[in-house]
């Protein structure tokens, strides 16, 4: 398992934001578009069962690329990424949740999300 530290998590957070970025977008369209096909959807703009399937495909592919650099991508909608770490000789998950400005959270390994603390810098 990677280990980060403060500095490395938010390099890391900066330089993967163009595909969370992009993650987003797409998860939109597949949600529109998988609406579409339930009963009683109605016909979307943005394509038919193709387009859906292509923005599947690239869903996956943008969730392996983030798990590829050692964040935990632990929710889609939304978004919520750890990224693991040691503070104070304690295991810690960096906590990163969509639409945060930037990463400023972490929360104990065993206490999860609801035991999410401010980092202090």
């Amino acid at each position: 398992m990677v280990l980060f530290t403060v500095a490395e998590a938010r390099a890391e957070l900066e330089r993967i934001r163009p595909a969370l970025d992009q993650l987003v977008a797409v998860r939109a369209d597949a949600t529109e578009l998988a609406a579409a096909f339930a009963p009683g959807g109605s016909p979307t703009p943005l394509g038919g069962m193709a387009e859906l399937k292509a923005a599947e495909a690239l869903l996956d592919e943008l969730i392996a690329a983030v798990q590829e650099t050692g964040a935990h991508l632990k929710g889609l909608a939304p978004l919520l990424l750890d990224f693991p770490a040691q503070l104070d000789g304690a295991d810690v998950l960096l906590c990163w949740l969509e639409g945060d400005p930037g990463l400023t959270w972490y929360h104990r390994v065993d206490l999860g999300f609801a035991g999410r603390r401010p980092l202090s810098d």
